[in-house]
């Protein structure tokens, strides 16, 4: 592949996935030049805060990995400098990687300048061209075409048929449906609430919608303005969230349970 501009293909490993908080805990880039050379830069960052275990399972990064290393406002200015006019690749760059580099950089009193850049999202073109539907699993995993697709019984067939060819991939040998009971299909536990209206982060739980979205927890609205918690407790969040709700204006803290 043949750039006309350089181009700068980067990727954060961060302290999780929420945007508006989660910290840079490494950073690579690899620019590409017109000239066919390429440079390299590679950092680890101390967040400034745990980085949670099942991240680590993930990421292979720990606490003690990062103790000694720069703090990202110490290494922002050249991290931009190695940016400097390039274009922009990533995968998921557009919903992940540039919001954050873009916030911490803030916070380090620099701007990423991004709007006259061509922002290449590997994510979004693969979403754009390859289908994820019922029709391509059936492909994937039966191979073969689903004819009678957007018909109820047609489809109900074609997902049983994916079904048993799930078991016989993942299903350690077994060939009972049951195997693939012990998969984990929830999206994180960072989430309080079915609605997802509340997010714990760092050991604190959030709004993630309003005015305080991603700025106070909840313990610290409390403080700062009760009546807003009132208004969340008159409306129809469930009752989990009116339980939590009630339980912080009472002065309880409200605290994450594995």
């Amino acid at each position: 592949m043949k750039v006309s501009r350089p181009l700068v293909v980067l990727d954060l490993e961060t302290t999780g996935t929420w945007t508006e908080r989660d910290r840079i805990v490494e950073i690579g880039m690899v620019k590409y030049l017109p000239d066919g050379a390429r440079e390299t830069y590679v950092k680890r960052v101390n967040p400034g805060i745990p980085i949670p275990p099942a991240v680590s399972d993930i990421i292979g990064i720990t606490d003690k990995d990062v103790k000694d290393a720069a703090v990202f406002k110490e290494i922002a200015a050249e991290v931009l400098s190695f940016i400097g006019a390039a274009d922009l690749g990533g995968f998921m760059l557009g919903r992940f990687d540039l919001p954050v580099l873009e916030r911490e950089l803030r916070d380090a009193g620099l701007r990423l300048e991004w709007g006259d850049r061509n922002i290449y999202d590997a994510q979004k073109i693969y979403h754009l061209h390859e289908k994820r539907d019922l029709t391509a699993a059936y492909q994937f995993y039966c191979k073969k075409e689903l004819t009678e697709a957007h018909t109820a019984l047609g489809d109900a067939k074609a997902t049983f048929e994916i079904l048993a060819e799930q078991v016989k991939r993942y299903g350690g040998g077994s060939d009972k449906v049951e195997s693939l009971g012990g998969f984990d299909y929830k999206q994180g536990d960072d989430f309080f609430d079915e609605g997802r209206k509340f997010r714990w982060w760092n050991g604190k739980l959030y709004p993630v919608f309003g005015k305080y979205a991603g700025k106070y927890s909840v313990q610290e609205i409390a403080q700062k303005d009760r009546g807003y918690l009132e208004w969340i407790l008159s409306k129809d969040f469930g009752a989990k969230v009116n339980e939590m709700i009630s339980n912080v204006l009472n002065g309880q803290r409200v605290i994450k349970r594995d």
